[in-house]
This record gives structure tokens, sequence and C-alpha cells, in this order.
């Protein structure tokens, strides 16, 4: 069935017909991708259920990941894919790469193609980094003898020359992504397949994916990038595709794209006053966001119980009147664990200028359990006639570690047990 909103058919035939007009060849053609999946109803995990209840019928639900898909992406295009979480994306970018196979529609690609889909595929857990990046040089399509040969490249931007003989079950995930993307940076293929790769890793290795983009742009590669963060999306991608609940809503502009993200997120965001009309805007781009230690250095875990010191720098990209800044953490299932606000002192400040610096930091209290979160920032501003303007942005994925616990946070408090007579 045909979602109402789902992009009018001449919108879509006039994005198609305006890619094809372009002078570069395409080298990824998608026409009409659909994509299932069956979803049971209830899970049994275990022998002991199976056994204690061997003629229970499974029931499934049908998944409809993907409807009716139609683009194309032409040689040296970047492509953003953005979409909340479950609007099919990664699904996507699985059936370019070949991972899925589609329902039904087609997929055409012309060219060597180098995917980064998910973290730690095609790793060998019990293999040294050393042995891992001549065997995922070769599946990239090098032969043996060049992928010998580019693994001091590899280490050397991955930054991990001292653990080339370690194990990679020992590697954490930020040491995992980074020898996956340098892996992959080293493939020189002719189309990049990209999931959400600045999720994971410090501001330093994020600014070097970045280089690594923009470098590749210029000599004529071809990306194709999923992602949550509208800043790149804007500032690299030449066209981007909104995707919701599996249906396309918006092919073209990366501006209006990210505008459109901004709106399928906009449920989340609150104004302080029921009258008060909320609209989202692009008040602001991320300069940078860290997390660091108690002595000021960037790190990407944290213990539990210790204190989460944030530091992110934001630029104004308008007129910022009576801003307002609204941090949230959320879990891995994104639920939203707690937040924070704050606003520019009215001593120092009642706006921002266009191209301005506002810095946030904070030290606060961490009663997480151990567990993957991320952090968000909502910038708010005044509009004339009283309205209010919100962007989301995206800072940062962490890690709190320590001994497992059950719940979202660790609270303190006093527990006594008695006895009590019988009566």
């Amino acid at each position: 069935m045909r979602s109402p909103t789902t992009v009018d058919d001449d919108q879509t035939a006039a994005a198609l017909g305006s890619a094809r007009s372009a002078r570069a060849p395409v080298l990824i053609e998608a026409r009409s991708i659909e994509k299932s999946f069956r979803v049971p109803e209830h899970r049994m995990d275990t022998f002991k259920e199976r056994a204690t209840h061997p003629f229970t019928r499974m029931e499934y639900r049908q998944l409809h990941a993907l409807r009716g898909i139609s683009f194309d992406v032409h040689k040296g295009e970047f492509f953003g894919i953005v979409g909340q979480n479950g609007s099919g994306k990664s699904t996507l970018l699985k059936i370019l790469a070949g991972i899925y196979r589609a329902d039904a529609g087609r997929v055409r690609m012309a060219g060597r193609m180098a995917p980064f889909i998910e973290l730690g595929v095609g790793f060998n857990p019990e293999l040294s980094a050393r042995d891992n990046c001549v065997i995922n040089g070769v599946l990239m399509g090098l032969s043996k003898r060049e992928a010998r040969r580019r693994l001091d490249a590899v280490l050397e931007f991955a930054e991990l020359e001292d653990f080339v003989e370690l194990k990679l079950k020992n590697y954490s995930s930020g040491m995992m992504v980074r020898l996956a993307f340098a892996i992959m940076v080293q493939a020189k293929a002719d189309i990049m397949l990209i999931d959400e790769v600045l999720a994971v890793g410090d501001a330093a290795f994020a600014q070097r994916c970045m280089d690594v983009f923009e470098k590749r742009r210029r000599a004529g590669a071809t990306v194709v990038l999923v992602t949550h963060d509208m800043t790149t999306v804007q500032a690299l991608c030449d066209r981007a595709m909104v995707l919701e609940e599996g249906f396309q809503r918006h092919v073209g502009d990366p501006e209006e794209a990210a505008l459109r993200y901004y709106r399928l997120n906009f449920a989340q965001a609150r104004g302080p006053d029921e009258d008060v009309n909320v609209r989202p805007d692009f008040n602001a781009q991320l300069v940078h966001a860290r997390l660091l230690d108690e002595a000021g250095d960037p790190v990407e875990n944290v213990a539990a119980g210790e204190p989460l010191v944030l530091d992110v720098l934001l630029e104004a990209r308008r007129e910022l009147v009576a801003p307002r800044f609204v941090i949230q953490v959320a879990n891995s299932a994104g639920v939203l664990v707690f937040e924070l606000s704050t606003a520019i002192d009215e001593a120092q400040a009642e706006r921002i200028a266009e191209g301005a610096h506002v810095r946030l930091t904070g030290r606060i209290e961490n009663p997480l359990a151990p567990g993957r979160y991320s952090i968000g920032c909502w910038v708010r501003r005044d509009r004339a006639g009283g309205d209010m303007a919100v962007q989301g942005l995206r800072l940062f994925d962490f890690l709190v570690y320590g001994n497992p616990r059950e719940g979202i946070v660790s609270v303190k408090g006093e527990l006594s047990a008695l006895p009590e007579p019988t009566p």
C-alpha cells in the first residue's frame, strides 16, 4: 500500500530525469527496490522452551524495510542517505553491496566497490591485525602481495602500529573502526559504500575521515554515505535521499534533505510553552565535540561512575536570538536517559552573530550503567513573531565500561533485609 506522503511520481521522475541528463556516467542504478523481513512475534531462544512447547506455532509479521526505492548515483558524486533509525538506510546499503538480495527491483553497479557496512564484518577476532589486514585487503580486490605492501599505510592511518600483532578480540570498538576504514581507503575502489563511519571513534579520527572524503571527492571517486550527521550531508554531499519507514521521501538538494530529516525527528523537540510555534531550522553547525577525562585529554570511553566532561564548539549559521542549548544522553536503543539545558548569560550577550562560535562545556555526574550511549544537542533560538526555531545535532557515541548491571542508570542507596516473625 502506497503511503499518502510518499514522493509523488512526477517528483521522482523529475529527479531521475535530471540525473540521466548529467554528463557523468551512472555508476549505480537502482529501480523499484523492495525488501521485507519476516519477524517472529514470540521468540523461543532456549531448548527448554522448545521442549516444553513442542507444538507451539510460530507466528510472524511482515516488516517492509524498503518500498519502491529508485535513484541513480553518478561517477564522482557524493550521495547521502539519511533517515531515522529503522527507515531502511542500512538495508538499502547492504542490497547495494550484495549482502542482501532485493525481493523486487534491480540494482546495476559499474566499477570496483569497497563496502564499509558493519563494524567487524570480515574480521577474524582470533587473528592479529596484520593477518586481518591482508585478508580484508584481498576481499577488497587487492592481490595478496599488494595487501601486504600497503600494511604500513593502513596501520599509520589507523594509528595502530604498536598493536599490529594484537588479536582483534582485544581491540576496542574505536580501534576496530579505525582499522576497517583504513583498509577500505587502501582498496582504491571506484565506489565506496559507507554506513555511519563517523559514529565511532574520536574527533581526530573523524577529521581524518573527512579529509579522506574530500580527497576522494576531488579525485573523482564515488561515495554513498549513510549518516545521521546533517553537517556532513550539507558540507560534502552533492545530492541526498531521505527515507522514512521504507519510503523514499526526497532525492536531490542536500540542504532540503537535511531540513526534511530534522522535520522527521521533530517529535522529540519541545517548546517551553504549548502556545509557542516551534519550527525546525538550521541554527548552528558542529565544529567539534569531545568527551574529556579529568586531565582534559580527549577520550572515547569512560569508567562507570566517572564524570562526563564535555567540550562542544558550535558555529552559528545565522544570528541566534536568545539561544538555548539542550544536551541529551540516550542509550543504544535510542531511549532518552537524561538531558541538561543552558542559555547564554544575558549579561554577556543577548544574541550570537552569524559565524560566531559558542562553546559548551560541562562536568556531568555519571549515573550510567555500563553500555554504549550517544550524546546529542538541540539548539533553539527565538524567531520574529514569537516562533522558536529548533535544530538537533548528533555529537558522538561513547562507551561506559565496568561490571555489567541491569537497567540504564546506577543509583546510590541503602537497602536492608530483616527476618519477620511469622504471624
